[in-house]
């Protein structure tokens, strides 16, 4: 069920509530002039939202009805890669960094694992939402896998999208709604969603859901992201 009477992280920075066209030129990445100081200021105060409201206690976002989900042909999909991105030969996610055992996983690797699927909202900072159902493996489950080294705060994931980067912070990745997703609506991932192989969770916006996978890397600095590195929120909470 849910709270119409909560406001989130999104709404705040949609609607401009607290800065107004501020706040709107920020969500177009617009990247200059004398606002910029200002634009900053909003993203971190989402980002202290998301961490000090959104995340804590383990939240978790609704779940619906697949009877509620939106047709598949009329969920959106983006790419930087025109056309689609298709995955490179021989396909593998390369996990490294500070943990102590890297791993190099298949598809049929990664579908072996525990399997989580739910029917939720997908968010964009657009403004638009739309329902579908995604299947896939936790994300906690890699990440026990590998067996984070105590210096390890983060996450980076790369892609094959042309230089589609972003990170998440360890909590975020380890909350239970995380999943590395292999399948959208019933079957498989396909590149329009971001397959084989992608980051989804409903307590995050759209641009903080990394599509085409190839690695996930964990450090212990901060990662920027594509559009976080434009002024966008680094953690785009929901």
């Amino acid at each position: 069920m849910t709270d119409d009477r909560s406001l989130s992280r999104r709404d705040l920075f949609r609607l401009g509530m607290v800065a107004g066209p501020a706040a709107l030129a920020a969500s177009c990445g617009w990247q200059g002039g004398p606002l910029m100081p200002k634009l900053n200021s909003i993203s971190l105060f989402n980002d202290w939202v998301g961490e000090k409201i959104l995340l804590r206690n383990g939240r978790l976002a609704p779940v619906y009805p697949v009877s509620k989900r939106t047709p598949s042909h009329l969920f959106p999909s983006y790419a930087l890669t025109n056309p689609r991105p298709e995955p490179p030969a021989g396909w593998a996610l390369n996990v490294g960094g500070l943990v102590s055992k890297p791993a190099v996983l298949t598809l049929e690797m990664i579908e072996a694992l525990p399997r989580v699927t739910y029917t939720v909202k997908h968010h964009c900072v657009e403004g638009w939402s739309a329902i579908a159902t995604w299947t896939g493996a936790p994300l906690s489950a890699i990440i026990n896998m590998v067996e984070p080294k105590p210096e390890a705060k983060y996450l980076r994931f790369d892609t094959f999208d042309h230089n589609y980067y972003n990170g998440w912070d360890l909590k975020s990745a380890m909350h239970p709604q995380t999943l590395l997703a292999y399948s959208f609506n019933g079957g498989p991932l396909g590149a329009a969603h971001g397959g084989p192989v992608r980051v989804y969770s409903p307590i995050k916006l759209g641009y903080k859901l990394t599509k085409y996978l190839t690695s996930l890397t964990f450090t212990a600095e901060r990662p920027g992201g594509y559009w976080e590195d434009q002024g966008y929120p680094w953690l785009g909470g929901v």
